[in-house]
């Protein structure tokens, strides 16, 4: 494999993480891909480009190079469902609509899907596992913040229209209770912008996986509308009208995941 992810490290105890926003193909996935999914519209478009302030916030980033279309990365190697119903796997098989994303007999091989995982997802992890290892080291705890967006309407998926912005602590089992408070308190300030903790998306492997608050790792998921900063269907443009307020609201987001760290671990 070629590059399979960008990293930049930071000055705070903060890391980014940004697992669904590669474009990459590989061959076999690439030739496989039916012709509604070659646009690959379940990207989590722009989400770099939308973040592009974490650097001067002082944050680490972690975004993959690879679709998601070749493997998830925001799933458990072992592939256990990660929600009821409707959802999507380690090695997706359906676009997000419920139609299959391959053409019949044209899947990867399991020999191509192993090396996916060795090759793609396990660098992706043990890059995150170590930064957070590190910022722990040096400020004694580690704050995550998984950052997702999603179309706003899929039906196949859920009901109705998604709030703007979906926060997820796996029901408060990855950050600390206050924090996720805080945090919940910071998007009722924007009253143009629907919000909701822990609703459809309560976060997914990251988030469930890394966050412990006994150790003194918080992980908190946002999964935004994609209806707040770009435009959600081919050719997928991003808003640069729409992104500026919720830029806005992210930023605060993350100002109030490190003025909490700064509280509650001040030394």
């Amino acid at each position: 494999m070629d590059k399979v992810l960008h990293f930049k490290q930071g000055r705070v105890p903060l890391l980014i993480s940004m697992p669904h926003a590669g474009l990459r193909l590989t061959p076999a996935v690439e030739a496989g891909l039916i012709p509604a999914a070659k646009s690959l519209p379940d990207t989590d478009w722009h989400i770099p480009q939308l973040y592009d302030f974490a650097e001067a916030l002082g944050a680490s980033t972690l975004a993959a190079e690879y679709s998601r279309y070749v493997i998830d990365l925001n799933r458990p190697s072992d592939d256990k469902p990660m929600y009821a119903g409707a959802t999507t796997g380690l090695y997706p098989a359906t676009l997000f609509d419920g139609i299959p994303l391959f053409q019949e007999g044209l899947e990867p091989s399991k020999e191509e899907r192993a090396s996916y995982l060795e090759q793609i997802w396990a660098p992706y992890h043990r890059k995150l596992h170590e930064e957070l290892a590190r910022l722990k080291a040096e400020f004694g705890y580690a704050l995550l913040f998984d950052a997702h967006s999603i179309r706003s309407i899929i039906p196949h998926l859920f009901d109705g229209k998604l709030p703007d912005f979906n926060l997820g602590t796996f029901n408060g089992a990855s950050c600390d209770a206050q924090l996720a408070v805080q945090l919940e308190a910071i998007c009722a300030q924007h009253s143009n912008f629907s919000h909701v903790l822990n609703g459809r998306f309560k976060g997914g492997h990251i988030t469930r996986h890394y966050g412990n608050p006994a150790e003194h790792i918080h992980a908190v998921q946002l999964e935004l509308c994609q209806s707040t900063y770009m435009e959600e269907f081919e050719p997928f443009r991003y808003r640069a009208d729409l992104a500026e307020p919720t830029q806005g609201v992210l930023k605060e987001l993350l100002q109030g995941l490190l003025a909490w760290g700064n509280s509650n671990y001040r030394t």
